[in-house]
């Protein structure tokens, strides 16, 4: 956001937003919202940020979607935002609606098998502390040691994985940070896809993400809205702009409630003839 042009471009965007009656604002929870922790029970927001979501979603005007690897079971007290946003949880595995209960896609029983299998790999390594199970997948996180670990680790998991993987068509997903054997199907870009699609055509859209598994939602939102990569160093990335954590993605999200604001601020016929 330090470039005048990029700021330019998205001062642009969200006019857009102002002038919209619905915009849309998806948003990966880990590294992006919340900073990475090695107690996993422990990564909340960045301070002001739950509440910047609160005022955002009671506005009305801009549909909040938090798109996570995490079981919604933990992201809903970690966010600790009141009213509970939509969430998807388990790359797109879950759904919670607002208010409504979770809902879980079934799996089948080939898989579960093979994600036994791969729980065994772990034991058998004696990796199983450094494992993440999940409903529908399992990932195993090395951040917080050395390089040389973090690579000793990559190879004894994967040693094991790739195999299990090729033989029952579990997907092999390499995050910041670790690696996960899930299920195949829905990936953070499907998500995007299908929100869209409940979404009127021309409605202002973002997309805020940190790692590899945003990159397919950065792709399907390219050309359609926003995308921006939020991490402390920048990589090489699908998405338009990037921001750094905490204080330039604290301004963008205020900058996105000014915008709301303003439309109720404007009224609706003021806005209207904006528009035109």
């Amino acid at each position: 956001m330090q470039e005048p042009e990029n700021q330019l471009r998205i001062d642009e965007f969200l006019r857009t937003v102002t002038r919209a009656e619905r915009s849309l604002l998806l948003l990966d929870y880990d590294g992006t919202l919340a900073p990475f922790r090695e107690e996993r029970d422990r990564a909340f927001p960045y301070p002001g940020m739950a509440r910047l979501l609160e005022q955002i979603v009671c506005c009305g005007h801009t549909r909040v979607v938090i798109i996570s690897g995490r079981d919604i079971t933990e992201t809903v007290p970690l966010l600790g935002v009141t009213p509970t946003p939509e969430i998807w949880g388990l790359h797109g595995l879950q759904r919670r609606k607002p208010g409504e209960s979770i809902e879980t896609v079934q799996i089948e029983e080939r898989y579960l098998d093979a994600l036994s299998d791969a729980g065994r790999w772990l034991r058998y390594q004696r990796l199983q502390q450094t494992a993440e199970l999940k409903a529908g997948s399992i990932a195993v996180h090395w951040r917080g040691v050395s390089e040389w670990e973090a690579e000793e680790m990559r190879g004894r998991v994967l040693a094991g994985w790739k195999l299990i993987a090729e033989h029952s068509g579990l997907q092999l997903l390499e995050f910041d940070g670790g690696v996960e054997i899930r299920v195949p199907g829905v990936d953070k870009g499907d998500v995007v896809r299908f929100v869209l699609s409940e979404m009127e055509p021309g409605t202002p859209v973002a997309y805020l993400g940190d790692d590899s598994t945003d990159e397919r939602a950065f792709r399907v939102i390219r050309g359609r809205g926003l995308t921006v990569l939020v991490r402390p160093r920048w990589r090489q990335t699908a998405a338009q702009f990037w921001l750094k954590p905490p204080e330039e993605l604290v301004k963008f999200l205020k900058l996105w409630l000014e915008a709301v604001r303003e439309r109720d601020a404007l009224g609706g016929e003021a806005v209207a003839a904006v528009s035109r």
